[in-house]
């Protein structure tokens, strides 16, 4: 049976330099044929966030459902392993599960007497002044906002990067706008509505290195500390988001749960898009511990490396490049993980209510670095 699904690419304002997006329409993610899936997964690989309108009727049973077909070649999502090894895990306090869909998570702001089964949930939705080495003003905190962490959705421990990650919109707070502030020195601020995802292109990040940076990042390997999420708990994150400062707060070998050296994991600075072949910089620098060079030598100073990255990946989410998803209840939203990184942004009030599932496709297989044929 032929496939009706339309996939449009996103028209992006004036000045603009986001090159990445879609909105996807006449298909019932319910009942999807295999026609309609593999449309959908070209889709995924070429415009890395994928919009889906009106979706407010899925079950997480649905959710989970479409997540796991979209990569065949994926496994089900589970939580941080860390996240119930101490309770300073930096995600363990934002996250809850549906009880009878374990693989969806229910994340937000506020409290929610109950949703689909799971009661008393006091959502906390994440805000800077938890995690940056400095804050916004109080008189100015519903007024303005940073972004919270640029990430990638993984353990970077163990089990293989997950490919993508969905998001439904089920509840949100009356829309309002807030100004992002780098406060880094540029003077970059970004408007944008309330309690949005931010996206940024890693194939933007790699197509903006000098000759010589390319070089640098497709020989270069990066090596992600052990229990990375424990390790960085107690660091501060620059006013962008983007990466540490370096003030020695990180935990010690000794000081963190028994390491298996073989989930620590070493992987490509670049990662080549299975479908396109186009590579992006893909690095979460927040929980990056070396850097392998192609030449062999590793470089250890972690200001230092900080520094190399943070030089690397700072033109990537320059205000004219960033994509911040304006919702809608009924959103659907799937994102690329191999392809993006991503950031929660922006202030919301105790009493504005959301409510977002969420849930996770972890690969079966390590990402393709740029010698990939």
């Amino acid at each position: 049976m032929a496939s009706h699904v339309k996939v449009e690419p996103m028209v992006h304002p004036e000045g603009s330099g986001i090159s990445f997006g879609a909105n996807v329409s006449d298909v019932d993610l319910v009942d999807m044929s295999d026609a309609d899936i593999e449309i959908i997964a070209k889709a995924f690989y070429k415009h890395h966030v994928l919009v889906f309108k009106g979706q407010g009727h899925l079950s997480p049973r649905a959710q989970f459902e479409f997540t796991r077909r979209l990569n065949s070649a994926a496994t089900i999502s589970s939580p941080h392993k860390d996240q119930l090894d101490a309770k300073s895990f930096l995600l363990s306090p934002d996250l809850n599960t549906v009880p009878h869909q374990p693989q969806v998570q229910i994340i937000g702001n506020g409290f929610v007497l109950e949703h689909e089964g799971a009661k008393n949930l006091n959502l906390r939705y994440p805000h800077h002044r938890s995690s940056h080495s400095t804050v916004i003003e109080a008189q100015n905190a519903l007024d303005y906002t940073r972004f919270y962490r640029w990430h990638i959705d993984a353990d970077l421990y163990g089990a293989p990067p997950p490919v993508a990650t969905t998001i439904l919109a089920v509840k949100l707070p009356k829309r309002r706008m807030q100004t992002i502030r780098y406060d880094d020195g540029t003077g970059d601020e970004l408007e944008a509505p309330l309690g949005t995802i931010a996206f940024a292109s890693g194939e933007a990040m790699y197509n903006l290195l000098s000759e010589e940076d390319k070089a640098f990042a497709q020989s270069t390997k990066v090596e992600y500390a052990a229990h990375p999420y424990l390790w960085m708990a107690s660091a501060k994150s620059h006013p962008t988001g983007l990466g540490l400062v370096s003030e020695g707060k990180e935990l010690h070998d000794d000081e963190l749960p028994p390491i298996d050296p073989a989930s620590i994991q070493i992987l490509p600075m670049c990662w080549r898009n299975p479908v396109t072949g186009r590579l992006a910089l893909q690095v979460h620098a927040s929980v990056v511990r070396r850097l392998h060079l192609g030449n062999g030598k590793v470089i250890d100073d972690l200001e230092r490396v900080r520094d190399i990255l943070y030089r690397f990946q700072r033109p990537g989410i320059a205000p004219q490049l960033v994509y911040t998803h304006d919702w809608e209840e009924g959103d659907f939203v799937i994102f690329h993980n191999r392809g993006l990184i991503h950031s929660v942004v922006g202030t919301l009030a105790e009493d504005e209510v959301r409510i977002m599932r969420q849930c996770i496709i972890a690969g079966t297989e390590m990402p393709l670095g740029p010698g990939a044929a």
